[in-house]
């Protein structure tokens, strides 16, 4: 019985999925599928109940998960501080991260990190769902915002801000707001965040907040489709600074009610690194981190 093997078994009892996980692993599901059957006729015993629509773990399957699953978990640990004596970093780290910011934060640097680390492959999956850490066997997340209570280790990587942003052309066609109060007058393009409500907050440099409520007509669930509206003159926006630091910089963008900061949930948001709470961080870990540390911390320009 190889351990790849039950490595296997393993993935698939978390995933419940022969695809997700031939997905994963870059095989086919049919391979996958005998794979796991094999395992079966060597174990003498069922370890899932197949149908078309879905895949669940027998109770044999489960005993059988819950007694190898901490022995694969050591093993691979045990390798992994095997690996790292000899201080090159290898092996497969697995990231996750919000798909805008990885496209313009993290992907331009993949090269870069190639180069200096040829001993690691990596797995960036980028989505902006929030992946278990450890049902998903991810290494590292990137998360933004305010980070909720939690068993995992989260270190800080940047702050972020955010900008009432709009086009030249939208502020010589509609006029600029010059109180906050005006913002009502119009169209604001918004985005349905964590805890989001239907108000702009804005605090000044003397902690005085106001709450302005806003309303338009389009609502986007991607934070770079609500940029290239407000770029195309569709109205008014609060976007990240990581987003629109650049298009502010060359003019395309106007940022208004620069005085203030502003959200639409708090004051608290940043960029976070999160992995799992482990007594031991594999090197391949600890260099990706200090490398995104180095390339972002000062900064989002990349």
């Amino acid at each position: 019985m190889e351990i790849s093997t039950l490595r296997l078994f393993l993935h698939v009892m978390r995933q419940r999925s022969f695809t997700e996980v031939a997905r994963t692993h870059g095989l086919a599901p049919s391979s996958v599928s005998r794979t796991i059957g094999a395992l079966e006729k060597e174990l003498g015993i069922r370890l899932f109940q197949r149908s078309t629509r879905k895949l669940e773990p027998t109770e044999a399957g489960l005993v059988y998960f819950e007694r190898i699953s901490p022995v694969i978990d050591e093993l691979e640990a045990a390798r992994q501080l095997a690996t790292d004596v000899s201080e090159e970093p290898r092996g497969t780290l697995r990231v996750t991260a919000p798909t805008v910011f990885a496209q313009l934060h993290i992907v331009p640097l993949l090269p870069e990190f190639a180069e200096k680390y040829p001993g690691v492959s990596l797995e960036l999956q980028l989505t902006d769902a929030f992946q278990d850490l450890i049902q998903d066997r991810i290494d590292l997340a990137v998360r933004l915002g305010t980070l909720s209570d939690s068993s995992y280790i989260a270190r800080r990587l940047n702050k972020m801000a955010f900008y009432i942003c709009a086009s030249p052309n939208y502020i010589e066609k509609h006029g600029r707001p010059e109180i906050l109060e005006h913002i009502r007058n119009h169209n604001c393009l918004l985005f349905p965040r964590t805890g989001y409500n239907l108000n702009w907050l804005f605090k000044d440099d003397k902690d005085n907040t106001t709450e302005v409520p806003v309303s338009g007509k389009y609502l986007l669930t991607n934070s770079d489709a609500i940029k290239q509206c407000v770029l195309a003159g569709m109205g008014l926006s609060l976007l990240p600074d990581w987003l629109v630091n650049k298009e502010i910089e060359n003019g395309e963008l106007i940022r208004l009610f620069p005085d203030y900061a502003v959200t639409a949930t708090d004051y608290e948001s940043s960029v976070w690194l999160l992995y799992p709470s482990r007594e031991y961080v594999p090197l391949k870990v600890r260099v990706f981190i200090e490398f995104l540390q180095k390339r972002i911390l000062s900064g989002y320009d990349v």
